[in-house]
């Protein structure tokens, strides 16, 4: 066994034991599906980064910035990021206040008059996403254990499914919570303590910059718009652009309203908490994407011959790092893997028990029995897939990340801001949305259809959701129950009325605004100024006119 895997496997007896301790808290469902509604800033902070960032951030997309898309790649994760703050204010308080177990739920309850099939077709597709994101989480696990410890990679599945499932089986959002807030705090260190040893082997920082200007084996490595042209994805820098923006609207929808980003507001213990966390959680994941895509970038000028890309992080870890850092960088990357399998675990098993074969029964502890059923027998169908599909984290996660934009996104702004939306233009919204982000990309992946970038597929499915809803909702009619719920949800509890709240609500408003300042700055400094002095230092000298001979002159 050498130091990789003794890091990893120390690392998960951690969370096996703070799940452990979690689950001997678990008494009722509230305790297993919402962690009591009593999690603080930092709990809810670490639950929302930690299970946005998987392995796709450490591998997928630090490979997605070695190949030459770095900046778009910040260009998009500086949109969605704002997605945290519209979610928070215009959904995650409001959906904390319905007290539902699950945002299904809430949907059901929203739409009393079809209530039961709302939140039949919302689980259904917290089901299917989730579990295609889960299979992705999981190979990509996967394949960090059996390249960094030379096991099999079909032992590394199960050795990986049966570390989440072990501690989210017992501990339910208790033990998710807790362990997802460790793993944050360990993985943004790593990923800072990787951009220093990766940029000291090229050479500095200054110097790095200035070298991978002008980098002639990958042009354009640094560029505003990357890597484009006849061997890119994107032909022109005009469609990186667009591609960047329109993903990064959509994972704004999905950081926004998807089920495992906006189902941490319902743990939080009040709405202060909710948008606290929001503001911390953007500028937690914008610095982190900055120096994983330096990093990624970087390694370029140490071995620009890295295949597949994804294995860059990887290669870093073996080659540049001395021994214990490197294994930190490994246990990081494991832990990302980790606290987004043990949340879509989890949230799929709620889906399944609770919003599409819900059990009546006022006991507790066998409602509880029942669910840990559930999520076992969700896991091993997991395992069974990662087994035999080949991986595919980067397009999958992409895939599956936006359907909740799709199908979910409308469906959720509607239900808070609009009193004319039926519960059959709900449903419908939801299929038509999920269905058309589907078909669309299977079309597209199997070249049956070319889709420009404008008509990206989670564009399709947001247009034929919101056309739906509102087609559909002009021919029914609202029921006074579900006008009286929406009017329920706007009242303001008692107990978010304190100015001492709201004035430290205020602080963490004023802290996103700085960060923003002072990032800007940075990157003024640290990027655009030695980036510009390399272009001009590695563009070609112009041509002089020399003079000859009198003759030759005449």
């Amino acid at each position: 066994m050498n130091a990789y895997a003794i890091g990893m496997l120390i690392s998960i007896l951690i969370y096996l034991a703070v799940g452990s301790y979690a689950g001997r808290k678990v008494k009722h469902l509230d305790d297993y599906f919402v962690a009591g509604r009593s999690a603080p800033t930092l709990l809810i902070v670490g639950s929302l980064v930690a299970s946005f960032l998987s392995t796709n951030a450490f591998l997928g997309e630090t490979g997605f910035s070695y190949q030459g898309h770095g900046p778009l790649l910040l260009i998009m994760t500086s949109v969605n990021g704002m997605g945290y703050v519209f979610g928070a204010l215009f959904f995650g308080r409001f959906l904390r206040r319905s007290e539902a177990l699950t945002v299904a739920e809430y949907f059901g309850r929203r739409f009393e008059s079809q209530g039961d099939r709302v939140q039949m077709a919302a689980g259904l597709t917290v089901i299917v996403g989730l579990s295609v994101y889960l299979l992705a989480v999981t190979q990509g696990a996967s394949l960090i254990v059996s390249q960094v410890t030379d096991i099999p990679y079909s032992v590394a599945v199960f050795m990986v499914w049966a570390g989440y499932t072990s501690f989210t089986l017992y501990s339910g959002s208790r033990g998710v919570i807790l362990t997802d807030t460790l793993m944050f705090l360990l993985f943004t260190v790593v990923g800072f303590v990787a951009l220093y040893y990766i940029i000291d082997s090229a050479g500095g920082w200054f110097a790095t910059i200035e070298s991978l200007s002008g980098f002639e084996p990958k042009p354009d490595l640094l560029a505003w718009h990357g890597y484009t042209g006849p061997e890119s994805q994107w032909q022109t820098p005009m469609d990186g652009l667009t591609w960047a923006v329109i993903m990064g609207l959509s994972w704004g929808l999905v950081v926004a309203v998807s089920p495992w980003q906006s189902s941490r507001y319902l743990m939080a213990k009040d709405e202060h908490t909710v948008i606290r966390a929001a503001c911390v959680a953007i500028g937690a994941i914008l610095t982190l994407y900055i120096a994983l895509v330096f990093g990624a970038v970087a390694i370029n000028l140490v071995n620009p011959d890295i295949a597949p890309p994804e294995r860059a992080m990887i290669w870093a870890a073996l080659n540049l790092m001395p021994t214990l850092p490197a294994v930190l960088l490994m246990t990081g990357i494991m832990a990302a893997a980790l606290s987004s399998a043990s949340t879509f675990l989890s949230l799929v098993s709620f889906s399944a028990s609770h919003d599409i074969f819900p059990h009546h029964t006022q006991d507790d502890r066998k409602q509880l029995r029942i669910s840990r059923y559930t999520m076992l027998a969700v896991g091993l169908v997991i395992l069974g897939l990662a087994s035999f599909l080949p991986p595919a984290i980067f397009w999958i996660t992409y895939f599956a990340g936006t359907l909740f934009a799709s199908s979910w996104g409308p469906l959720a702004f509607f239900s808070v801001w609009s009193d004319r939306i039926t519960a059959a233009g709900a449903f419908w919204g939801v299929v038509t949305g999920f269905l058309g982000n589907a078909v669309a990309k299977i079309l597209s992946v199997f070249e049956i259809i070319a889709l420009p970038a404008l008509l990206d597929p989670v564009v399709i499915g947001l247009a034929l959701s919101t056309a739906t809803i509102l087609i559909v909702s002009k021919i029914g009619r609202v029921t006074e129950a579900e006008r009286s719920y929406r009017a329920m949800i706007h009242r303001l509890p008692r107990g978010e009325i304190s100015a001492e709240k709201l004035s430290r609500t205020l602080l963490w408003t004023k802290v996103l605004m700085l960060t923003g300042v002072l990032t800007i700055a940075v990157m003024i400094v640290c990027y655009a100024r030695p980036y510009a002095a390399g272009r001009a230092a590695s563009a070609p000298e112009p041509a002089t006119l020399e003079t000859g001979s009198g003759e030759d002159e005449r």
